[in-house]
C-alpha cells in the first residue's frame, strides 16, 4: 500500500502538466501513487499523461467526461489505495523534493487525520 495517494484532476492543462507531474515524481518519498483523473480534456493533456505513465508506473490514469474538479477528485478518492490522500492542482508544483516526506512524517508523528502545507 502506498503511503500517499496524490489525486490530480486534469482538464486542459497541457502547458503545466509535465512540471506538476515531475514535481511529484521527484519527491524523496517515493512510495506514492499518482492518480490523474482526465476530466474530458480536449487539448494534449491525455497524451502527456499516457507518455508519463509509460515511464513511471506510479502514475495511474482514469478518464471521465467533463464534470469538474470536485467529481474528478471524488473519482480519484474511489480509486486510491494509499494510507493518506493528497490533492494537487495540475498547474501547481511542490516547492522542494522533501514536501511529501515532511507532510507524511508530521502526520504520522502527530497521528493526524488531516495535514496540509
Amino acid at each position: 500500500m502506498p503511503k500517499i495517494s496524490i489525486i490530480v484532476p486534469v482538464y486542459n492543462v497541457e502547458k503545466y502538466l509535465s512540471v506538476c507531474l515531475d514535481s511529484l515524481l521527484n519527491q524523496t518519498l517515493d512510495d506514492i501513487e499518482i492518480i490523474c483523473v482526465n476530466d474530458g480534456s480536449t487539448d494534449d493533456s491525455l497524451n502527456i499523461l499516457n507518455k508519463m505513465s509509460q515511464k513511471d508506473s506510479r502514475i495511474k490514469i482514469f478518464s471521465q467526461k467533463n464534470l469538474g474538479a470536485g467529481p474528478a477528485r471524488n473519482k480519484g478518492i474511489l480509486n486510491s489505495i494509499g494510507e493518506y490522500i493528497a490533492f494537487m492542482d495540475p498547474d501547481d508544483f511542490y516547492p522542494d523534493k522533501f514536501t511529501l516526506e515532511k507532510l507524511y512524517k508530521a502526520a504520522i508523528k502527530n497521528q493526524a487525520n488531516i495535514c496540509g502545507g
